[in-house]
């Protein structure tokens, strides 16, 4: 499946009975029709699919055949995908042989599709049935570009049936009609209004197209239409008959249209050095992506928070049959899959887990959840509130290979153009000096001075708040301290004075601002200070002070005890014996 790394939803089966019913029209079971795919790979395209679970041995019974362990699965949850998979492209490519026109008195066409008549042209029509490669993103609600591929094809269905005036008579004089030709003449492939592609007329069409720098447009498929018809007029004079022939032409254009996105991709790398010897990388993209290798075996890499499914265009379940008198609703045997990518809860990762790339940064664009844009019967792990797009990604590894960097998008096939770095995209990432000692110190507080320095020019280190949402570049630094549960900057001269009122040892710690927004950047630091009260002479004196007072009450009871008992008690109580 063409580098394709399955990755299995492990929700509970149950849960899949509360759908059951909902889906209006089931698709092909897997392994019973071709189409390109193994029985493996036709299970895991329809995510939209009622997952009414059966157990291996109902399935047994109900079909006399045993199934694949990815069959039974696909058939209790929904299968996702690391990457954009093919078996989309390819499923969609086999099943639109499928589709069968009408002849000239029927119509065949999708419920959805946008139908015209003219004077002999019905029920005529042109629309979309793919464009591909390209995938449907799920940013947020209302928002859910489909992206396609910048060389790519766009598949579609082209009919409409003849209206053939019936044969009349009047006094004389006959009329009759026939049908002498009618042809598809030409299909065109027009972006925003201009035509980019065209090929011969076909009710099937597939178009290749090359569209380059825009970032938007509106594709529109466009049939040329044409018919001719034979009016033949009988007219009787006398004893003979009068023939006067009339030919009547009808030339109609129909279409759809789709909005896309030119899904082209430039990736911009910044790179840093640590001390210790370790790469740092970072890439950004202002539009979603899916990851990136490190090395040329492939073998570390990094994805942001966007993953895959694929499911069917339900507006092809079933076409429409129409003629002159009647229409009806049937089955339809072709049935176009979109691969999908929304933002899951997984999040990013790196691999391998263990031992691979530490993700150190990520940043981009909030966005509410696009759950509700997912529809019924999707089984995915999708967030459910806001997230973070992660249009750039930062990682630190033990090894990056810079020649071998390859950047993958969210369409099949579309991996991002490596720009080359500049001069400022090479990051020095420097040791931080941290120090912490106690400045003042009484008996209830001490204060402490905590200094920032550049471990290898002793220059201060000046923090501030500010934030970016692309951290690339920029005069100021941000990042902070943490000490005693708070966070504190440092000022001009790289010093932040904390007050503490709990005894203890404090550890104060360097949180660095990545190093994509600094040069030169440094790495984290730590330092400790201790303080307690008895650490000074104030403070001996206030102990001493303070156990004395809490003893008075004692001396108080112990000499009113002894005067006491020389009041009440026998005379010789207090006498020594000779």
């Amino acid at each position: 499946m063409e580098q394709r790394e399955l990755s299995v939803l492990m929700a509970a089966l149950f849960v899949t009975s509360l759908v059951t019913g909902i889906v209006a029209a089931d698709p092909p079971r897997p392994g019973t029709e071709g189409n390109g795919l193994s029985e493996n790979e036709s299970a895991t395209v329809w995510s939209r699919d009622a997952d009414n679970y059966i157990s291996q041995e109902e399935y047994r019974q109900r079909y006399g055949e045993d199934r694949t362990s990815v069959h039974q699965l696909a058939n209790g949850t929904d299968i996702t995908f690391k990457r954009p998979p093919a078996t989309a492209a390819t499923w969609t490519r086999n099943d639109f042989g499928d589709l069968e026109a009408g002849g000239s008195d029927t119509s065949v066409h999708p419920p959805h599709a946008s139908l015209e008549d003219g004077v002999f042209i019905e029920d005529a029509h042109a629309t979309v049935f793919a464009v591909q490669p390209s995938t449907r993103g799920h940013l947020e609600s209302g928002d859910t570009p489909l992206y396609i591929a910048p060389n790519g094809t766009m598949r579609g269905f082209v009919d409409y049936r003849v209206r053939v005036p019936n044969e009349s008579s009047s006094g004389n004089r006959t009329i009759e009609w026939s049908l002498t030709e009618h042809e598809i003449e030409e299909v065109r492939l027009q972006k925003d209004g201009e035509t980019i592609a065209r090929t011969d007329g076909s009710h099937t069409p597939a178009i290749d197209y090359q569209i380059t720098d825009d970032w938007s447009a509106t594709l529109a498929l466009e049939a040329e239409i044409h018919v001719r018809l034979k009016k033949t007029i009988r007219t009787d004079v006398g004893g003979g008959t009068n023939v006067d022939v009339v030919y009547r032409e009808e030339t109609r254009n129909v279409s759809d249209s789709v909005d896309v996105e030119i899904y082209d991709l430039s990736a911009y790398p910044y790179y840093a050095e640590y001390p210790n010897g370790d790469a740092g990388v970072a890439i950004f993209q202002s539009r979603p992506w899916q990851g990136y290798t490190l090395t040329d075996e492939g073998n570390a890499s990094v994805r942001g928070v966007w993953r895959f499914y694929t499911a069917r265009n339900t507006n092809w379940d079933t076409l429409v049959r129409s003629n002159r008198t009647d229409s009806a609703e049937v089955e339809s045997d072709a049935i176009p899959v979109y691969v999908h990518a929304y933002p899951s809860r997984i999040g990013p990762r790196a691999e391998p887990v263990r031992d691979g790339p530490k993700i150190i940064d990520t940043w981009g664009t909030e966005r509410p959840s696009p759950l509700e844009t997912i529809g019924e019967n999707v089984n995915v792990e999708i967030v459910n509130q806001s997230y973070e797009t992660t249009y750039g990604v930062a990682v630190r590894a033990e090894n990056v290979d810079r020649e071998a960097l390859h950047v993958a998008g969210i369409v099949r096939g579309v991996n991002a153009s490596i720009v080359e770095p500049d001069a400022g995209s090479e990051r020095q990432l420097r040791r931080s000096n941290l120090s912490v000692e106690v400045l003042q110190q009484n008996e209830s507080q001490a204060t402490l001075r905590i200094e920032l320095r550049d471990n290898k020019t002793g220059a201060p280190i000046v923090l501030n708040d500010s934030a970016r949402r692309y951290p690339i570049g920029g005069i100021s630094r941000d990042g902070y301290i943490t000490i005693a549960n708070r966070e504190v900057e440092t000022n001009a001269s790289g010093v932040a004075i904390v007050t503490i009122t709990e005894p203890g040892i404090y550890t104060a710690r360097y949180h660095p601002g990545s190093w994509l927004g600094h040069n030169p950047a440094y790495v984290s630091d730590t330092a400790t200070a201790r303080w307690h009260p008895l650490g000074t002479i104030d403070g001996w004196f206030a102990f001493i002070f303070e156990v004395g007072w809490q003893f008075i009450p004692f001396f108080v009871m112990f000499y009113a005890g002894r005067r006491l008992l020389r009041m009440f008690g026998p005379e010789d109580i207090f006498q020594q014996d000779p």
